[in-house]
């Protein structure tokens, strides 16, 4: 038996029958064992929101306010992925990054990383992915978008 979150499943009545509609992306989260994702933000309500987002498909999060603290997390654990804001007071999204991709692939070096920011136009897009990011996600947050980036960046194809 699978233990599945509640939104995982879809059903549909149709013609006296269900259908039940497995969403992928809560499947491969969810065979992902013991997931650990680093969370990034200064604002504590998108911190929170990602957090539980990601926590209600069963991913253990590590949630901080700072690049600091995101450099020291680094130190005592390797994410899977590191979700990082990018407009952050003293250390912003970039810097973190580019301190990130300066490790050793045993420091963290070569994590996965998707950038959030409320700036979405292409030339920050292409700034994310120049400083180290693999992925450039826009505020608000899209839960579906923010899945399916981390189940892209931990399976791809």
């Amino acid at each position: 038996m699978w233990n599945l979150p509640s939104n995982a499943v879809k059903f549909t009545p149709t013609g006296g029958r269900v259908e039940i509609r497995l969403s992928l992306i809560s499947l491969n989260l969810q065979c992902s064992e013991h997931m650990q994702i680093l969370v990034v933000d200064d604002e504590p309500d998108i911190r929170d929101l990602v957090t539980f987002i990601l926590q209600d498909y069963g991913v253990e999060v590590t949630a901080v306010s700072s690049a600091q603290e995101a450099l020291e997390a680094l130190s005592e654990s390797i994410p899977d992925v590191l979700v990082s804001d990018i407009g952050m007071p003293r250390t912003d999204g970039y810097m973190l990054m580019r301190e990130v991709r300066k490790r050793s692939p045993q420091q963290g070096g070569q994590v996965p990383a998707i950038a959030l920011t409320a700036y979405a136009g292409e030339i920050n897009q292409q700034q994310a992915l120049a400083a180290g990011f693999q992925m450039h996600i826009p505020k608000p947050v899209d839960p579906e978008a923010l899945l399916e980036a981390i189940v892209s960046l931990i399976n791809p194809s």
